[in-house]
């Protein structure tokens, strides 16, 4: 379960509440004026957090790189080119 914590009570017990988030693994939500504004986690948390963030971009890219190649697949390689050759040489 997380804590939550003012900024400014923070300021003046920085030590006791980064050693419960580093030994206790005691997540805080940190406000300014009651509204929530960021969290301090454990550094395990974070990493974690990070990793399922990246697997979720890259399922995407994947699903994306599908759609793309599904919606292509009608298309020869020479269409392609002579698509591509055509947008250059409007835009010379």
């Amino acid at each position: 379960m997380h804590k939550i914590i003012g900024v400014t009570d923070l300021q003046r017990s920085f030590r006791t509440v980064f050693d419960e988030v580093a030994r206790k693994n005691t997540p805080y939500v940190l406000t300014r004026g009651s509204r929530p504004e960021a969290a301090l986690i454990p550094y395990e948390t974070f990493l974690q957090f990070q990793a399922f963030q990246e697997k979720a971009i890259l399922e995407r890219f994947d699903r994306f790189s599908a759609r793309m190649i599904e919606q292509n697949a009608a298309y020869s390689e020479a269409e392609i080119i002579t698509d591509i050759e055509d947008i250059r040489t409007e835009l010379e």
